[in-house]
């Protein structure tokens, strides 16, 4: 929001074209450490990067205006995805793996429709909230004569949002219910309910509210056709290749274990953590500990 607010004084600045790199590559990378994520607070929070990425780069291409956009409708859906997400955690006797969820939509009806409905909102399919903004967002880019690694990046990034999705859903919604033992799955928290029904609402209608209120002047785009398309493109491909994945039997597990070095660089988040946080604190936290 500071970024949004400083933007005029950031503008023209090398910072920017570096900016829009960086966080490009955070889109990129957050939404393949989404695919590899078995945690489903971590595979949420991976997307609320992701969409921080998308968000940051298009503040870094100047245009405020939308990034502000963008942050308010994925306010709407996130929220109320987290608040599903808290919701099947907590009936789950704070079980957080997703492998051991599913069919989750025939015990817990109404939360599975409000997390369906924002992960979809997430991925940007027509006239939910998100569709509004990202779709602009994506529009603007393939409009701007950037070069072609940066287009790349957007729209793999979009494509991957759907995959992880679709994956979360074949895990969580269609799978056979995994947890025998500690079977929890009372009907629903109708407190919860009242709050995610609200945000189900705005998460359908505050894209073409917003986009109604907020843009004193409207963003004259000029596309060839398939261009134009080219979001719904990636979103289809996403998720015909998201429901191929989650066909995943064991056949296809030694397929996995041949590309293992390759997901385990990619899973750590392309060693992230070793290099920024683990890595570091170590040496300090041995030291607490001798001390």
């Amino acid at each position: 929001y500071l970024l949004i607010r400083f933007n005029m004084m950031l503008i023209d600045m090398f910072f920017l074209k570096f900016l829009l790199l960086l966080s490009g590559l955070t889109m990129f990378m957050a939404g393949i450490s989404a695919n590899y994520e078995f945690d489903l607070k971590k595979i949420i929070a991976l997307s609320t990067l992701s969409q921080l990425g998308l968000m940051m780069s298009i503040l870094s291409m100047g245009m405020s205006d939308l990034a502000f956009f963008h942050l308010l409708t994925h306010a709407m859906f996130k929220a109320l995805l987290f608040m599903c997400a808290g919701v099947v955690i907590h009936m789950m006797m704070d079980i957080q793996d997703i492998r051991y969820m599913g069919g989750l939509s025939f015990y817990i009806p109404l939360t599975s429709l409000c997390l369906n409905i924002s992960n979809l909102a997430l991925c940007g399919l027509p006239f939910l909230a998100g569709f509004y903004s990202k779709d602009l967002i994506l529009e603007m880019v393939s409009m701007s004569n950037l070069n072609l690694m940066i287009f790349f990046l957007y729209y793999l990034s979009t494509g991957l949002t759907m995959f992880y999705t679709i994956r979360l859903l074949f895990y969580l919604m269609i799978n056979d219910y995994n947890l025998m033992v500690v079977y929890n799955l009372y009907d629903e928290d109708y407190i919860m309910l009242k709050s995610m029904f609200m945000l189900l609402f705005m998460s359908l209608s505050v894209g073409s509210f917003l986009s109604w209120m907020i843009f004193n002047y409207p963003y004259m785009i000029y596309l060839p056709f398939n261009l134009k398309m080219m979001v719904i493109y990636v979103v289809m491909m996403g998720l015909f290749l998201g429901y191929l994945i989650s066909n995943m039997k064991i056949y296809s597990m030694n397929k996995f274990l041949m590309t293992y070095n390759l997901s385990n660089f990619l899973c750590l988040m392309w060693f992230m953590p070793n290099l920024s946080t683990y890595g570091l604190n170590i040496y300090f936290l041995k030291m607490g500990q001798s001390l």
